[in-house]
């Protein structure tokens, strides 16, 4: 049966090639996407899935509370009290609980030496919760050693090659602090669908003493810096854990001011590990982690391009018809019934289908490592470790050969023998506005994608061309060490000797980074000193950081050196905090009283509103003080003269090598760091513009295969009417007006969809840009040029041709 299916394809592909490339063509780019969109996906949804205990293990997060009620911050890290108290507390529902603290540290063993940014410390049961292999060596007994370090394949070849890891030295610095080390252990490399990837697990005892030892460490429920997971026993139910969790912070806070119980200011919470990577983008995360709505955007624009694909086919197959009208009066004259008629059509059509899914896994294994590299994610598509993928090729084929072939088998198998055999066959208004629908539904989608592009590049430009309120280019930012902040006006001064160094400044963090340090404090407001009911981010600074920013003081000062007074009682707020706070303008919190973190002080100066976080977030309020210790100073800025740009880092990379010998010299340039926070709209971006581009080819070749149907069925018409004196234009017209009518009407459905879905996506944006006429009206204009100039190109060969010879060719 399908050996004649075969002939038939092959015949009509030999009598109609333009039509079966068509087919084929659009077929194969469709699938091709779907496989991508599928293996992208799958991985995305396959996150932490690998542990053996993984509907078990939750992740303890924290929030916080104004006292109007909204969430003022929510964070994926907790104090370290709290993983221990869940657990004694609650040890009929918890099997484990551990914790994991992540922290950059340089590591040297040797003469290798670099900063790791996957260290973490961590308490020993961690191997019990997470099912990460050991190679070689005991995890709890490493880890209750108090100089051990567990590490990973990958680690161990870096730093001691082929040799042996386990029983040698690896020394840390972080802060000032120099930690030795001894590799107890070596796990397999983590997985890569995970939501975080260790390279190091050290001891939790340095952490301890680094906290003053055990009794202040679990007496600390403000160093929000933990991560924590629990394990669950069998058959118990997070959410009523989760209920309980109030009652334990009542119990071991207290109250947060008279009559005010701690569980109304800040609440645990408990995340399925299984949903960490797609459904927490919270304030404070280890890594970044992906997005479902992402998720559904390139699973909606995969079907949005198999749908245009299988359209064309039906397109195509159904336009056709009158060509193969006499086939099916002839089989149905002979004894086929409709029932074959169909089978032989659909048959046909999974042989295409089947021909475009060989093509199209061709085309994923070309360019799949370029799609892998684009998505930062290790996929693949190999049949022999996941057979389960050719079951899924074939579901797809099936899928697409049964949309795709099932109305045009249905509509040729309809004919009737004897209106077909007196030439009286015609197609019936219905399947003509079945055809006309399907070309509206092409080009309403490739409209919503062009609306797409068009609004993602509008929004990623508006991010990275906003004023952002200080001066964010050419602010190079580097790690300092217990040397540089003991040295720090020496070492500053024979900086700004260079001359392309125009500005330095320390602080705890710069712009790009996220304001996660906060703590309590009071006002003078009114005449009293009233506790501050909002929280404010602290920033620990350097005198000159302001200046070094370039950010305007709206009123009062700046820091001033020569001023001993403001190291430790001058504040300076931004627009936003005078607001909250309940001051009626800048000039009025001037020199009132402000009390901060347990430091006394005098609003000073209040600074411009200023973006320090991406256009992700609002402006929230912010508090200025100048830096009294060196845990708080861990950054310093330089504002580089951009005239002598290169000359200047080469100058600060020998410098550094003298400053902070040992640490590798890895400059962040501010401006870059803003970049970095939209790269996953940059994704987003370069998908919409890649598959938009294909819906508008795909759409294309559909629309030239009609047309030059639609012009070779009319032939003799336009042959007459040039005879008749007919002028190009005229017939150009008479072409074109049906089918641009259809892509006008196309771009109208597309409108109210599209402004729905962008408005939606630009939600996640707190400074984001409108979506005016002229977005619809680009768009339009696109879709219309290249419609246009499809039908036109078809039109205008039938209107030049030789009307003789087009009287003669029927």
């Amino acid at each position: 049966m399908f050996k004649n299916y075969f002939k038939i394809v092959f015949r009509n592909a030999k009598k109609n090639p333009l039509y079966v490339f068509i087919n084929i063509l659009g077929l194969s780019i469709g699938m091709a996407v779907s496989i991508l969109i599928f293996l992208f996906v799958q991985h995305e949804l396959s996150y932490d899935n690998y542990h053996e205990n993984s509907d078990r293990i939750y992740r303890v997060s924290r929030n916080w509370y104004n006292l109007d009620g909204e969430v003022s911050l929510h964070l994926g890290h907790v104090a370290p009290p709290f993983g221990p108290l869940i657990k004694s507390d609650f040890a009929d529902q918890v099997e484990e609980a551990v914790r994991l603290f992540n922290t950059d540290l340089l590591i040297k063993s040797g003469e290798n030496s670099f900063i790791e940014e996957g260290f973490f410390f961590s308490d020993p049961e961690v191997f019990n919760v997470f099912s990460w292999n050991m190679i070689e060596g005991d995890p709890i007994s490493s880890l209750n050693e108090s100089d051990g370090v567990l590490i990973s394949e990958d680690m161990a070849k870096k730093y001691f090659g082929d040799a042996p890891a386990v029983g040698k030295e690896l020394i840390g610095e972080v802060q000032g602090l120099t930690l030795t080390f001894q590799v107890r252990g070596v796990f397999e490399n983590i997985p890569d669908n995970t939501h975080m990837h260790p390279d190091f697990i050290a001891t939790m005892n340095p952490v301890v003493q680094f906290f003053g030892g055990l009794e202040p460490f679990m007496q600390n429920f403000g160093s929000n810096s933990f991560s924590t997971y629990v394990l669950l026993n069998e058959g118990y139910d997070y959410k009523a854990l989760e209920s309980q969790l109030p009652a334990l912070i009542d119990r071991n806070m207290g109250e947060a001011q008279a009559g005010v119980p701690m569980s109304k200011v800040t609440e645990l919470h408990l995340w399925p590990i299984k949903d960490i990577h797609l459904y927490s983008n919270l304030d404070s995360e280890i890594e970044a982690n992906g997005n479902i709505d992402y998720v559904y955007v390139y699973f909606a624009v995969a079907l949005f391009i198999l749908l245009i694909a299988c359209i064309n086919f039906m397109n195509l197959s159904t336009a056709r018809s009158s060509l193969r009208s006499m086939e099916v009066g002839l089989r149905k004259v002979m004894g086929a019934d409709r029932g074959r008629l169909v089978k032989q059509f659909m048959g046909e059509s999974f042989v295409l289908t089947f021909i475009s899914l060989i093509i199209s896994v061709l085309i994923v294994y070309i360019f799949l490592p370029i799609f892998s590299d684009f998505t930062q994610k290790q996929l693949s598509l190999n049949f022999i470790q996941n057979p389960e993928y050719l079951a899924v090729m074939i579901g797809l084929a099936i899928g697409v050969g049964l949309l795709a072939g099932s109305y045009p088998a249905l509509f040729l198998s309809g004919f009737s023998p004897s209106k077909v055999l007196k030439g009286a066959f015609k197609a019936g208004k219905g399947h003509e506005n079945f055809r006309s629908f399907l070309v509206v539904g092409q080009f309403a989608i490739s409209v919503v994608l062009i609306v797409a592009v068009i609004v993602v590049v509008r929004q990623l430009d508006f991010m990275q061309s906003k004023d952002l309120g200080f001066e964010k280019e050419d602010i190079v930012v580097l790690p300092v060490s217990t040397a540089i902040i003991e040295n720090y006006q020496i070492i500053k001064d024979r900086l700004l000797n260079n001359p392309g160094i125009k500005g330095v400044s320390i602080s705890s963090r710069v712009p790009s980074g996220r304001l996660l340090d906060s703590q309590g404090g009071s006002a003078e407001v009114n005449g009293e000193m009233s506790q501050l009911d909002v929280r404010i981010a602290d920033i620990h600074v350097g005198h000159e950081f302001i200046k070094t920013y370039g950010i305007p003081i709206v009123a009062g000062r700046d820091f001033d050196f020569k001023m001993a007074s403001d190291s430790s009682e001058a504040f300076i707020l931004n627009e936003a905090a005078i607001r909250d706070i309940g001051w009626s303008s800048p000039e009025e919190a001037v020199g009132k009283k402000f009390n901060y973190g347990g430091r006394n002080g005098f609003v000073t100066g209040v600074m411009k509103d200023f973006h320090f976080e991406s256009l992700h977030q609002p402006i929230v309020p912010i508090v200025f003080m100048i830096t009294a210790s060196r845990d708080r100073a861990n950054q310093v800025s330089l504002k580089i003269d951009a005239s002598r740009k290169e000359e200047t880092m080469a100058y600060l990379q020998a410098e550094w090598a003298d400053l902070n010998p040992g640490f590798p010299f890895e400059p962040i340039f501010v401006d870059e760091g803003f970049n970095q926070q939209y790269e996953a709209e940059q994704r987003v971006k370069t998908i919409f513009m890649f598959f938009s581009a294909l819906a508008v080819l795909i759409s294309v070749l559909g629309l030239l295969g009609l047309t030059t149907f639609a012009t070779a069925q009319r032939t003799r018409e336009i042959g007459i009417r040039k005879v008749m004196g007919a002028e190009t234009n005229n017939i150009l017209i008479l072409l074109g007006k049906d089918f641009m009518k259809l892509v006008l009407i196309g771009f109208v459905i597309a409108v109210p969809i599209s402004w729905f879905g962008m408005n939606s996506w630009l939600e996640d944006f707190s400074y984001k840009i409108g979506i005016g006429w002229t977005v619809f009206l680009w768009a339009g204009l696109i879709a219309g040029i290249i419609a246009g100039i499809t039908v036109m190109s078809q039109s205008l060969k039938a209107a030049w041709a030789d009307p003789v010879k087009s009287i003669k060719s029927e």
